[in-house]
C-alpha cells in the first residue's frame, strides 16, 4: 500500500511511518521544517520526505492512504484537497496504529499526565531484557533502546498513551483507539487547557479508557493518586495498585537519592521483590520504575509477575530530554528537562535540593506548551519555581490572536517569588538571548565567588536555541 503522511516530521508520525516501511508499505509524506532529532532519523531511513505542502503534488503522488498527524488544521494546502476532491481516504495516526500495528498484539498502554514517555520505555526496555521480544512505540527518544519504536516477534505492544486528541477530525485521546490489554495510570492532574474544560473532562477521557480494557486484563494504577482512584467504578478487569502507601498491592519503601542515582525496595502483596539501584534520581522517577515493572511483569507473567527480572534497571539511562545532563564542570552543572506542568517541575527541584544541597538551584522556565504560557497554573507554577534559588522565566511564543490577558503575568509571579525573601534572585526576558546573556554573566559571577550551580532548563520546546548555545560556550 502507498501510504503517505501528511506532518511527517513529528516523532510519532515519523516513527510510524518507518515502522509501516518495514512491514513492506511504500512510505512518504510532507511537512515543513524538520528537526533533529526526526530529521536525522528519516533521512537514515531513506523515506521519500517533501519539503512543504503542495496539493498539486499530492495529486500527483496518488497515495492510497493519507495519515494526518494532529499538527495539522484546516487551511492547510494539502489537507484542503483532500477534503475537496476525497481522492483518498484519510486516518489519524492512533487509528493507523491499531489497524495495522495492534490489532495482533497484546497492547501494554502506559498513560498519566507525566512521565509516562520514561515509564513506558523502562516497560519495553525490561520486556527486551528478559527476551520476550516486544514491540513498542515511544513519544521520545530513549537511550537504553535502539530505538523509539521498533517491531517485535512477541506477543506484546508497549506504547505510550497520550489523552491529547487525535486529529482535527477526531478529538478524542489519541489512547482511545489502543485496543488495551494492560493499562497503566501513572498519575492524573488538569493539563492540556486547549481541549479540556477542565479535570473531569480529562478524568472523563480516561474513564472511556478504562471501560475498554477486556476482563482479562489489567489496570495499574498509582494507588496514592485521588484523581484516579474515582475512575474505578467503570473498572471490570483485574486492579492493581502501584505507591508509597502501605494499603497499595506493590509498595515503595526506603527511597534514597544522590549523585551516584538512587535506590528503593519494592514489596508485592506483602513479599519483598527487590531492592533497585539504578542512574535515575527522584522519587518520581522511582515511582516510575515501579508502575513498569509491575507492568512489565504482569505481561511477562500474569500468574508470577515477581518472575521478572529488573536487574537490568542498573544500566538504564534513561530518555533524552529527560532530566538529561548537558554539561557538568567544575561545580557548574546543566540539565534540561521536558517539564512543563507544575508538579513535574516541583518533584524536579525538590529532587535537585536533596542532592545538590550546597549548590545554588537556578530555574530557566520557558513557558511554551498551551498550558504553560496560560493563566490557568500561575500560581502552581509560581510555587513550583520558588523551590529554586533562582528563577528566571523565557519569552512566551504568544499567539497573534490571543489577547495578552490570557497569558502568565510573568512580573507578577516575580515579585511573588523575589518577595519570599532569602535573598532570593527572579527575573524574566521578553527575549530568550537575554535569559542566555544574563547566564553567562552569571555563571562568570558564581565562578569567582566558588559558588557551585546547578541550571535546570524547563521546557518542551527548544528555548530558542540557548541550552545548546549555552553548553558550546562553556566547552569551547
Amino acid at each position: 500500500m502507498r501510504i503517505y503522511f501528511l506532518g511527517i516530521g513529528g516523532t510519532a508520525m515519523g516513527n510510524a511511518a518507518i515502522l509501516l516501511k518495514k512491514l513492506g508499505h511504500e512510505v512518504l509524506g510532507s511537512d515543513g521544517q524538520i528537526y533533529p532529532p526526526m530529521s536525522d532519523i528519516l533521512r537514515t531511513a531513506a523515506l521519500e520526505i517533501y519539503q512543504g505542502f503542495d496539493a498539486k503534488r499530492l495529486q500527483q503522488l496518488n497515495p492510497d492512504l493519507v495519515v494526518v498527524g494532529n499538527a495539522i488544521s484546516r487551511g492547510n494546502d494539502e489537507l484542503e484537497w483532500l477534503l475537496d476532491s476525497r481522492a483518498c481516504s484519510m486516518i489519524s495516526l492512533p487509528q493507523l496504529l491499531n489497524d495495522f500495528l495492534l490489532k495482533k498484539k497484546d497492547t501494554v498502554i502506559i498513560t498519566g499526565t507525566h512521565g509516562k514517555t520514561t515509564t513506558a520505555t523502562i516497560a519495553a526496555y525490561l520486556l527486551e531484557a528478559n527476551a520476550d521480544a516486544p514491540s513498542w512505540f515511544i513519544g521520545g527518544v530513549p537511550k537504553s533502546l535502539p530505538n523509539g519504536a521498533h517491531l517485535g516477534q512477541g506477543e506484546h505492544f508497549v506504547i505510550e498513551g497520550d489523552e491529547y486528541d487525535s486529529a482535527f477530525f477526531d478529538k478524542r485521546s489519541k489512547f482511545i483507539h489502543y485496543n488495551p490489554y494492560i493499562v497503566s495510570i501513572n498519575n492524573l492532574e488538569m493539563d492540556h487547557a486547549d481541549i479540556f474544560r477542565d479535570l473531569t473532562d480529562i478524568q472523563r477521557s480516561f474513564s472511556h479508557l478504562i471501560r475498554l480494557i477486556p476482563q482479562r486484563g489489567y489496570l495499574i494504577i498509582n494507588g496514592d493518586d485521588k484523581n484516579i482512584l474515582g475512575l474505578l467504578d467503570q473498572c471490570f478487569c483485574s486492579l492493581l495498585k502501584v505507591g508509597i502507601d502501605t494499603k497499595n498491592d506493590l509498595v515503595l519503601k526506603d527511597f534514597k537519592e544522590g549523585s551516584w542515582g538512587s535506590s528503593f525496595k519494592l514489596y508485592f502483596k506483602g513479599r519483598f521483590w527487590t531492592e533497585v539501584e539504578w542512574p535515575l534520581q527522584g522519587l518520581y522517577n522511582a515511582r516510575n520504575a515501579a508502575v513498569a515493572a509491575l507492568s512489565s511483569g504482569i505481561a511477562f507473567d500474569n500468574k508470577n509477575p515477581l518472575s521478572i527480572d529488573l536487574a537490568a534497571l542498573k544500566n538504564f539511562e534513561g530518555v533524552k530530554r529527560r532530566q538529561e545532563k548537558l554539561y557538568e564542570e567544575e561545580n557548574q552543572l546543566i540539565y534540561e528537562d521536558f517539564a512543563h506542568h507544575p508538579s513535574a517541575i516541583s518533584e524536579i527541584l525538590d529532587s535537585k535540593k536533596e542532592i545538590f544541597p550546597e549548590h545554588e538551584i537556578v530555574a530557566c522556565f520557558e513557558p511554551r506548551s498551551n498550558t504553560s504560557k496560560s493563566q490557568l497554573f500561575q500560581l502552581e507554577f509560581t510555587k513550583a519555581l520558588s523551590k529554586a534559588d533562582v528563577v528566571l522565566i523565557g519569552a512566551i511564543n504568544k499567539n497573534s490572536e490571543a489577547t495578552n490577558d490570557l497569558y502568565l503575568d510573568r512580573l507578577k509571579m516575580i515579585n511573588e517569588i523575589q518577595g519570599l525573601g532569602c535573598n532570593r534572585v527572579a527575573e524574566y526576558f521578553e527575549e530568550n538571548q537575554e535569559l542566555y546573556q544574563y547566564l553567562i554573566q552569571f555563571l562568570t559571577e558564581s565562578k569567582n565567588r566558588d559558588q557551585p550551580v546547578v541550571i535546570v532548563f524547563f521546557t518542551n520546546g527548544s528555548f530558542d536555541g540557548i541550552m545548546k548555545k549555552l553548553v558550546n560556550k562553556l566547552t569551547s
